[in-house]
């Protein structure tokens, strides 16, 4: 009962760090394909899975194939009740369904202008207006969030969930182009990149050398805070 996941670029393919995390993070059986995002094959490695054409792609131990991350999210908590991927709470879990569609749906300002690169950290990015709208956006779900959470811990609810899962790339936007953000949102952020999932991801992505380097704006940089 094994699941097939198909994943872009580690460094840089936000969307399939969800996706993995999402079995990774819940202990869950899979096997992941990387597909060539940056290679220009993802239409030939995706074309078995069809009318999926995006990473990440899910296929079932049955076969059923499932695009796009909140079905994936459904599917998954639907098929393991016992996984604990929403909160518990009622309040907490019918936040935490809302945190996830808000992020797959919005804040394309931020995505954008800041697309998820794990290298590095840029010094001296320029924030647009309409970046720090969506900023503020986020820290006011997230510090709606833990208001609800109802257990200890430094997830969104206290205990890792969904949420977690959906907001790992955006706490790594934060840290990769230093982005503004309050004392408050700050240790979330650090907390996801020391996760000991996201540095094994990110560890994989840098085993992999560009060049030219994807997401070059021409700033100086800083090395990563952690390895």
């Amino acid at each position: 009962m094994t699941y097939d996941l198909y994943i872009g670029d580690r460094t840089f393919s936000s969307w399939s760090l969800r996706g993995w995390l999402m079995l990774e993070k819940f202990n869950l059986p899979y096997r992941a394909h990387l597909v060539g995002l940056y290679s220009g094959t993802m239409a030939e490695d995706l074309a078995d899975l069809a009318p999926a054409r995006l990473v990440p792609t899910l296929r079932t131990p049955e076969g059923t194939v499932i695009g796009e991350t909140v079905a994936m999210a459904e599917t998954l908590a639907e098929r393991h009740p016992d996984a604990g991927m929403w909160p518990d709470d009622p309040a907490a879990r019918a936040t935490a369904r809302w945190l996830c569609a808000a992020m797959a749906a919005g804040f394309g300002a931020l995505r954008g202008a800041c697309p998820m690169q794990l290298e590095h950290v840029n010094i001296g990015f320029d924030v647009s207006d309409a970046v720090k709208a969506d900023l503020a956006q986020v820290e006011a779900l997230w510090t709606h969030a833990q208001d609800l959470r109802g257990t200890d811990g430094p997830w969104l609810f206290g205990k890792y969930s969904l949420a977690d899962v959906f907001y790992a790339p955006v706490a790594a936007r934060i840290v990769g182009y230093d982005l503004p953000v309050s004392d408050r949102a700050r240790p979330y952020c650090e907390t996801t990149i020391n996760d000991e999932a996201f540095k094994a991801w990110r560890a994989e992505g840098l085993k992999v050398t560009y060049d030219p380097f994807p997401y070059d704006f021409g700033l100086k940089t800083r090395a990563w805070p952690v390895d």
